[in-house]
């Protein structure tokens, strides 16, 4: 009982660890942030910072993973949950964009920045900024092959391109009607997509919005 006590107290200040180090580097960026400032704010000490993580990026690692686990949950319950329809499924995904960046707590995407801020393959935020952006391709990749589209690789990049875009240009004008956009631009992308054995593109499709099944946020990217 004791040791699982233990292990309980030391999940809970890893878990305030990456609740505070996610909120200052989405509001301030991660280069902006020293270690002493995510101390401060977590009231941890230094000593329970390193039995975690052994670097500042690994830190910024664990914070980026934990936050790509957390919006892929939420767009597979989405999914899930949406009309068997191919294409209404697959605009989910530009949903839940369009609901990400109009969230108070949206302060540009946290995996563009951590690319942006550390440069180098080896580093570890940008191989984790890596594996999700590698991660959403897989997803829409997925999603285009129940289109039965003739491409499904090309439209899930046309796609990708769209959802990006949206991402910055919704940080940078501070405006959450690029995710709309997007979400018209995707809608034209599949509708014009050849499907397999075709010369043109596909039947119309439906487009239903499809709202969020749980309450509360809805995965921001920050």
């Amino acid at each position: 009982m004791a040791g699982s006590g233990t292990t309980t107290r030391s999940s809970a200040k890893r878990d305030a660890l990456l609740d505070t180090a996610e909120g200052l580097f989405a509001r301030h960026g991660y280069r902006a942030v020293g270690i002493d400032a995510v101390l401060a704010a977590a009231g941890v000490a230094k000593m329970t910072l390193y039995k975690h993580f052994r670097s500042k990026e690994e830190l910024i690692a664990a914070v980026l993973e934990r936050r790509a686990s957390s919006i892929a949950a939420v767009l597979a319950e989405r999914i899930a949950a949406a009309p068997k329809d191919p294409g209404t499924r697959l605009l989910v995904v530009f949903d839940w964009l369009e609901q990400a960046v109009r969230s108070p707590e949206f302060h540009g995407c946290l995996f563009i920045k951590a690319a942006s801020e550390y440069p180098a393959a080896e580093d570890l935020p940008r191989q984790a900024a890596e594996a999700f952006k590698e991660g959403c391709r897989h997803l829409l990749e997925g999603l285009c092959r129940d289109l039965a589209v003739a491409d499904p690789e090309g439209l899930a990049r046309q796609l990708q391109l769209l959802f990006e875009g949206a991402l910055v240009v919704a940080f940078l004008q501070r405006t959450p009607l690029a995710a709309g956009d997007a979400r018209r631009a995707a809608e034209a992308l599949l509708a014009s997509a050849p499907r397999t054995g075709q010369a043109g593109g596909g039947p119309p499709l439906t487009s239903h919005r499809v709202g969020p099944t749980t309450g509360g946020p809805p995965g921001s990217l920050r």
